[in-house]
């Protein structure tokens, strides 16, 4: 069995991915602070809440007890007291359920290898924003470089829990999986990248390094993310094992093979006499404003009408839809779901989940689960659900990861410790 600690878990593609793989596995840990994410991975993996178990808590008992962790609604700062004091009792004791049920360590900068479960793989998905080529958007500077103080500077914080493992004389994790965008090898962040890598393997992991796209993978999405895979050899013996290993089963050799791309069509909504299809479908038709006609004209056209284009993929899932670019559009031409002055849509939530991988029942749990916060809000909103789904990682392309890992611990790790 491999014991499996996520960091960065965001909706939990990584344990969804080893579901799917059928690979004997428990995951020991999580660490995850976004509140959003940490509701939707213990949903999607653990099903519905039990909220009567905290039925003995007060308003005040509940908030004190969650002061203790430090949790973001954004993914990007800190909630404050305040806010969190605003909050309803049903989303409060949503969140503490999401911690408790995932041993959530929920803060990185806390985590340390003395709090850490025995593990046998830790995958790390850290942030992108101030890797990512569209950060100039966000005047993002530095990349991963050490001293930028960014969100993508947490790559570090592993770099941290290893040392740790390493000077505790704690076995250290037998694998380690990174995915991140393809630019993290650009010129301006690969001599960071390099030193990351070096320092794993002066730790004595054998590193494969992977830029794959989730097309080669049966999913019509042109998504290429970066991937690092690293196992821990104890010989000369076991690292050349795996390095032979990697050189005969390559997954960046992998072209890209029209007949092996699923359809758009298994992964579009379009059928808008069902009801809840169709009032997504509503829910993501935007005014035809100036600006959204030139969205209209500058985009990938994936569908028309209750049509899917054949041959079509769509971009990158991205954390927004209403924008340019985008993952692609599906446009009204001879039916009107709303009004004359709607001439498209966006991709759905539903879509962009189906678009990552993941099964359209995960889904339908996750909304039948999506607790009110109060009369007009849920806690997960549409945009919430498709930051979401952006944020992760496509579950077939980590199937195809983990399926390596777990060949090389039983082919190599495991038959060298007999």
């Amino acid at each position: 069995m491999l014991r499996v600690v996520e960091t960065f878990s965001g909706i939990g593609s990584q344990v969804q991915a080893l579901k799917n793989a059928q690979i004997d596995h428990s995951v020991k840990a999580i660490v995850e602070w976004e509140i959003g994410a940490m509701y939707a991975y213990d949903i999607i993996h653990n099903g519905p809440q039990n909220l009567k178990l905290y039925r003995h808590h007060t308003r005040d008992s509940i908030v004190d007890h969650l002061l203790k962790y430090n949790l973001s609604t954004d993914g990007k700062s800190a909630i404050s007291e305040r806010s969190l004091k605003s909050m309803s009792m049903s989303q409060l004791k949503a969140i503490l359920s999401s911690i408790e049920r995932n041993n959530n360590l929920v803060d990185i900068n806390t985590v340390g290898a003395d709090n850490l479960p025995d593990t046998d793989v830790m995958t790390y998905s850290f942030p992108c924003q101030d890797l990512s080529v569209s950060g100039h958007w966000h005047n993002n500077k530095g990349g991963i470089e050490r001293d930028a103080k960014n969100r993508s500077t947490l790559l570090w914080q592993i770099e941290r829990i290893l040392k740790e493992y390493s000077d505790s004389e704690k076995k250290l994790p037998k694998f380690l999986l990174m995915e991140n965008v393809s630019n993290i090898l650009a010129k301006k962040h690969i001599e960071n990248f390099n030193e990351w890598q070096l320092f794993l393997e002066n730790l004595g992991y054998v590193n494969q390094l992977y830029t794959l796209d989730s097309r080669n993978f049966g999913i019509p999405q042109s998504r290429v993310r970066t991937y690092l895979v690293s196992a821990l050899a104890k010989n000369d013996e076991q690292r050349d094992s795996i390095n032979q290993y990697f050189f005969e089963n390559n997954l960046q050799n992998l072209n890209i093979s029209e007949d092996k791309i699923l359809p758009i069509s298994d992964f579009l909504r379009l059928d808008y006499s069902n009801e809840q299809y169709r009032k997504e479908a509503i829910a993501s038709t935007p005014m035809y404003t100036p600006s959204r006609q030139k969205i209209y004209e500058n985009n990938i056209i994936l569908a028309t009408d209750e049509t899917a284009h054949i041959g079509k993929y769509a971009r990158t899932v991205t954390t927004k839809q209403d924008r340019h670019p985008n993952s692609g559009l599906v446009e009204y031409k001879n039916i009107i779901l709303t009004d004359s002055n709607k001439k498209y849509r966006n991709l759905t939530p539903r879509e962009c989940f189906l678009l990552m991988g993941f099964e359209e029942d995960k889904f339908n749990l996750l909304m039948e689960n999506n607790i009110d916060i109060n009369k007009d809000r849920k806690i997960l909103s549409s945009s919430k659900l498709i930051k979401l789904a952006g944020n992760s990682i496509v579950v077939p392309v980590l199937e195809q990861l983990f399926t390596q890992i777990n060949d090389i611990n039983h082919q190599i790790l495991e038959k060298g410790s007999n």
